[in-house]
């Protein structure tokens, strides 16, 4: 079978799809992917061959400051919108021409597509592929039993509440997303699709065949009807790059020394002020072993600042291993990083506001497995109460641990092999 992956350059996006097309690969299928440049490095490490994109912009945490400086200065729904509308929009028809193109020389079977990939109808309907989603963050659908996205809150518990979401959605569709949406028609009606009239979010959830949901329902908020073509699978493990580093320090740790893994992902990290000091500040007096993970920013800087024995600084962390041994996970709230913590039964303490990390921050806090900060430049002593607390409080430990079980119920890999081989057409394209 000809599989073609697709995903935005951005690695909240393209991580979890890793294992999966790795594991189609190693099945026999013809595994290829359309996404930015680069990314070239990595799809070479794991033997999948890059279509890059030609008319498509390549927009990440490295182009985004030169392409948008103006988007720094933004935040709260006119960030949401802005985002909305460059990152994911602006690219819809430059996408499809590619694919387009693509499919001319590589007349593929799938489309497996991240789901904020928003031209997977146009594949779907137009060139009259098989789609497949993945779900790379929290469950975007609308419904009367979940708060507004973007908006870092959590269920309602009162009429008077649920009421008030209600109002704030509806206004966050009027004044953010009637734009996006607009553009989003015009180009479904070059092409000779209907308009959308309801909330764009719901379309991430419409254009698939099946959208698998890297999550789990206990991380998720209550719904009386989850959207029909989500399957949860549980965790998709991202493929582990040889240069992540596997801090030896770990293998002689003390019985008993605590240790914290600390991160500020891979998109906003160009500032390390925002998360890595001050969590380095706070921590360092506690005697715990810290390891940082810097995604390339700062590493020297940082090492040459902090240079006392116990932190650990690398451009790339083997989170597995460390999370393994781990107390605690100090992050920004990338929601594959907190959903490979719980995993491990680590709980979580979450700073970040932006990129919709607020609203599985909010999650976090929701469902008992880590302190919620709410800011995305926590001080020093603030990181430092948060990580006493969880350390104080068993029930953050138990939460975690017992997602960390849910987690462990799920076969991702063996559910979306069932999938595939219960689709007629798909069985005959083998």
């Amino acid at each position: 079978m000809r599989i073609l992956f697709a995903s935005t350059a951005a690695d909240g996006h393209f991580n979890p799809m890793t294992g999966v097309a790795i594991h189609l690969r190693d099945a026999g299928h013809d595994v290829r992917w359309y996404t930015g440049a680069s990314y070239e490095h990595l799809l070479q490490e794991m033997g999948i061959p890059l279509l890059p994109f030609k008319r498509a912009r390549e927009i990440n945490g490295e182009t985004m400051p030169k392409l948008f400086p103006e988007r720094a200065r933004l935040k709260g729904p006119a960030l949401i919108r802005f985002d909305f509308e460059q990152v994911f929009l602006s690219n819809v028809e430059a996408y499809f021409e590619d694919v387009v193109e693509i499919d001319r020389d590589f007349c593929f079977d799938v489309l497996v597509a991240d789901s904020a990939w928003m031209a997977a109808r146009l594949v779907r309907d137009v060139l009259g592929k098989h789609v497949v989603g993945i779900g790379a963050g929290t469950v975007l659908a609308t419904s009367p039993d979940v708060p507004p996205n973007f908006a870092g809150l959590r269920p309602a518990r009162t009429p008077a509440g649920r009421l008030l979401h209600r109002g704030m959605g509806a206004a966050m569709d009027w004044m953010v997303l009637a734009n996006g949406r607009r553009l989003y028609n015009a180009v479904m009606a070059k092409h000779g699709l209907e308009p959308i009239t309801g909330s764009v979010f719901d379309e991430f959830y419409s254009y698939h065949h099946v959208l698998f949901h890297n999550g789990v329902p206990g991380f998720e908020y209550p719904r009386r009807q989850q959207p029909p073509k989500v399957r949860f699978v549980g965790l998709l493990r991202p493929y582990k790059a040889r240069s992540a580093a596997r801090p030896p320090q770990l293998a002689r740790v003390a019985h008993g020394r605590r240790v914290v893994l600390i991160s500020q992902g891979t998109i906003d990290n160009q500032d390390p002020g925002k998360l890595i000091v001050p969590a380095l500040e706070g921590l360092i007096p506690s005697g715990a072993l810290l390891i940082v993970g810097t995604g390339h920013k700062h590493t020297e800087e940082l090492r040459r600042r902090f240079p006392q024995e116990n932190v650990v600084i690398e451009d790339y962390v083997d989170f597995d291993a460390v999370l393994a041994r781990a107390d605690v996970f100090v992050c920004n709230g990338g929601h594959g990083s907190v959903l490979l913590s719980l995993s491990k039964g680590v709980p979580v303490v979450g700073a970040g506001t932006r990129e919709g990390k607020n609203d599985i921050n909010a999650r976090v806090e929701h469902f008992g497995v880590g302190v919620n900060l709410r800011t995305e430049m926590p001080t020093p002593p603030q990181v430092a109460r948060a990580v006493e607390r969880i350390l104080a409080e068993p029930s953050f430990k138990r939460r975690a641990q017992e997602l960390s079980d849910e987690l462990a119920r799920y076969q991702p890999l063996e559910i979306i092999d069932e999938y595939f081989a219960g689709v007629p057409e798909l069985r005959q394209a083998v």
